[in-house]
């Protein structure tokens, strides 16, 4: 997950303070631990903490997706990216690679949206700490406790721009017992070494613990360049590092501080582009002269203090500080020519604090809290274009938002196995967009541009307004929101739950990120808001023969935030008025006999907008952006022999998406301009990934190949042709990739 650098010299000298005899003796109560965990998830009691509080998965009346660390190896997931191929109705996509991914849930996303200012309405934490930059989004996953993807608005206990819902990952703690770890190594196609480790020591028994986990990955670009001379595109080069350090002075004080950094050096995304330079090519390659790297950098620390007040009442402080920054040199065109080159820059700085109490007693379970949080965002885009002569535009901003909060939510016991769920969020956020300036100038790419005009602060045509190097820009803006959850949930002697919600969620007013050529097109939009009505149950049916959850739901959507390219090349951030959103998703497990388990999920989906115009042309009835229809998922891990002391387990899984569109306009084209918005999604497909591994108690071997069949796939797209380019804008996804690693656990 987001957390990043450390060395693996540190985590080795860890564990080479423990004798050969401690290090035997750990190792035995490592496994033993290992598999305990391993029942757990087997019996599907993944305890979760979807609600602010430990509750089985189960018991949880919401549709969570839960993934433990060993079904993220046995699926191939390596990279938040990748979580599409396990999560119904979950869509990851991105103009730049595994950086800044952009998640949808049930249609619900930024949609076409690529500037770093904008908030997910996917919320994301890592360690129940928000992150507010998109760009931290794109991790690395390394010595995870589990993953929860949460569906539908959280308006209530997460809060802050969840409209789409909320995806929380959870790093390994120090369990205050023994000393344990492990190291791992593996080699795949495309010249790619893995490594990762963790390390945890026993200061002082139940009283104090450290745990430190490293993770590195370096591989040559999985897209070839035929450009002579020319870096092959998508590459990798990350680097990051975790310590967690927990303190239990007395039973009611729980202390766990966390610090992470890291960072990414690989390059960019191939680009389809320019269609008379990919006469000859194939899918899985490019012919650029500029193919730029993703530098991004990230860091934060983070102090979680539980306070246990009585039997019945607790407190919890979580206070953060996370900072980072991003360099993405693009090339935007696909071609050996340059057309469109983009240097995208951001700085990052953000803080928050959460104070919440939990209670439970009397027939009743009550969290509530309060919040705050801050965000700053300082960018400096350059965009070299086509000009005659040579040059484009640079721009400058700082954005800072502020978001408070005060929130509770109560299941109370209104009879028996009958639960009423109350819950409200008042939240008042404030956004300044300030020092604000942009400028046309002429220059090659790569040289020190020469400003000829002013066009931020311009309200003219681009190159209207003369130079004012002290010319300034900046607005503001605030909202309001009262958001909540109405549910009633019912378990039946079975233990099968039942429950009946309403939740309303909220994404704050943004302003437009991608306004250069002139400051009439940058003005705050309103914020996004959704009502969603679900229906669900899960529960065991057999014993543990079978486990299931499904659910149905309805949207109104109200203000989706997205983007609409324009000739110029100009894009505005728009809303679409009304829209509405409706499904079914199932998920289940299966175990008919020992050491095999079938898990199967299917999510359907029908999106549209019930009131859209764009340039004049009316998209109302047109599907969301990245909204496919249906997604499934089945897989089999399957325990297939004993031999040589160790299990040979078999572990395929299948990912299937419908056709969804990339572009609000979908296939339609508006009057009078270039576009060909047929290009502009991806047809129905499906991607195989399969592993087999060996395992004894403290080593396991695996080998394993995602895009088996090496399905030749887009997962964005971009309306360029509309802007004036005479070529649209389409990311390639991974090829085939296969290797093996091994891993030693003490």
């Amino acid at each position: 997950m987001a957390s990043k650098p450390m060395t693996c010299a540190f985590a080795l000298a860890l564990s080479c303070t423990v004798s050969p005899m401690a290090l035997a003796q750990e190792a035995s109560a490592t496994q033993t631990a290992s598999q305990a965990a391993k029942a757990h998830e087997t019996n599907a009691d993944i305890v979760v903490t979807a609600q602010r509080r430990e509750q089985s998965l189960l018991d949880v009346p919401l549709a969570v997706t839960a993934l433990g660390s060993d079904s993220l190896a046995q699926r191939g997931i390596t990279n938040s990216a990748q979580l599409g191929d396990a999560v119904p109705n979950l869509q990851i996509n991105s103009p730049y690679g595994h950086t800044q991914p952009n998640f949808s849930l049930r249609g619900i996303g930024v949609a076409n949206e690529y500037n770093s200012n904008q908030a997910s309405p996917v919320g994301v934490y890592l360690d129940d700490v928000y992150l507010a930059p998109r760009t931290s989004h794109g991790m690395g996953l390394f010595d995870l406790d589990r993953i929860e993807v949460l569906r539908g608005p959280q308006g209530t206990l997460f809060g802050r721009n969840t409209t789409g819902g909320a995806i929380n990952f959870i790093t390994k703690k120090p369990d205050l017992s023994g000393t344990n770890g492990y190291l791992q190594a593996g080699y795949a196609n495309f010249d790619t070494f893995t490594a990762q480790g963790a390390a945890e020591a026993t200061v002082s028994e139940d009283k104090l613990g450290l745990r430190v986990a490293v993770n590195y990955a370096k591989g040559d670009g999985q897209m070839k360049n035929v450009f002579p001379g020319g870096r092959d595109a998508m590459s990798t080069d990350t680097l990051q590092g975790r310590v967690s350090l927990r303190a239990m002075p007395s039973e009611a004080l729980d202390i766990t501080l966390r610090a992470y950094a890291g960072r990414d050096r690989g390059t960019q995304a191939a680009v389809h582009g320019l269609g008379p330079f990919r006469t000859g090519l194939g899918f899985f390659e490019i012919n650029e002269n500029r193919v730029g790297t993703n530098r991004t950098d990230a860091w934060g620390f983070s102090a979680n203090v539980a306070l246990e007040l009585s039997d019945t009442l607790s407190l919890t402080s979580i206070t953060s500080y996370d900072g980072g920054s991003q360099n993405l040199q693009q090339a935007a065109d696909g071609s050996p020519l340059d057309i469109l080159d983009i240097n995208w820059r951001s700085q990052y700085r953000q803080f928050s604090e959460e104070l919440r109490a939990n209670y439970s007693g009397n027939g009743v379970n009550f969290v509530g809290g309060l919040f705050y949080g801050w965000d700053r965002n300082i960018t400096d885009n350059t965009f070299n274009l086509p000009l005659p002569p040579a040059g484009g535009f640079f721009q400058h901003y700082r954005q800072v938002r502020n978001s408070y909060a005060v929130f509770g939510q109560a299941d109370i016991d209104v009879a028996d196995k009958l639960v009423l769920t109350l819950g409200a969020r008042y939240t008042h956020d404030t956004s300044r967009y300030d020092d604000a300036y942009a400028y046309l100038f002429v220059g090659e790419v790569g040289a020190a541009p020469f400003p000829i005009a002013t066009t931020v602060p311009c309200t003219g045509v681009a190159g209207t307004c003369a130079y004012d190097p002290a010319a300034r820009f900046a607005l503001s803006d605030k909202n309001n929101a009262l958001t909540g959850r109405v549910a009633l949930s019912y378990t039946f002697d079975s233990g099968t739950l039942v429950y009946a919600s309403y939740n309303r969620g909220y994404r704050a007013g943004a302003v437009n990120g991608g306004g250069y050529t002139s400051s009439a097109g940058i003005g705050y939009i309103k914020p996004e808001r959704v009502n969603a009505y679900e229906l669900g149950i899960k529960g065991r049916a057999g014993g543990r023969l079978l486990t299931y959850a499904a659910s149905a739901f309805y949207y109104d959507y109200t203000n989706q935030q997205l983007q609409d390219t324009r000739a110029g090349p100009v894009s505005f951030l728009v809303n679409a008025p009304k829209s509405e959103v409706y499904g079914l998703e199932l998920e289940t497990t299966l175990r008919p006999v020992d050491g095999f388990r079938l898990d199967a999920s299917v999510g359907l989906l029908h999106s549209k907008y019930k009131r859209l115009t764009l340039q004049g042309a009316d998209l109302s009835g047109n599907s969301l952006t990245f909204a496919p229809r249906m997604t499934a998922q089945v897989g089999f891990e399957w325990d297939m022999l004993q031999v040589g002391g160790g299990t040979l387990t078999f572990a395929p899984n299948m990912a299937y998406s419908s056709r969804q569109y990339f572009s609000p306009f979908n296939a339609e084209n508006a009057s009078g301009t270039a576009q060909v918005n047929s290009e502009l999604q991806q047809g129905a497909n499906a991607k195989v990934n399969a592993s087999l591994s060996w395992s004894t108690d403290a080593i396991t071997v695996r080998a394993f190949a995602n895009n088996l069949f090496n399905r030749e796939t887009f997962g964005y797209g971009l309306d360029l042709r509309g802007a004036g380019f005479p070529y649209n804008f389409l990311v390639p996804s991974a090829p085939r990739t296969y290797g093996a690693s091994i891993r030693y656990s003490f």
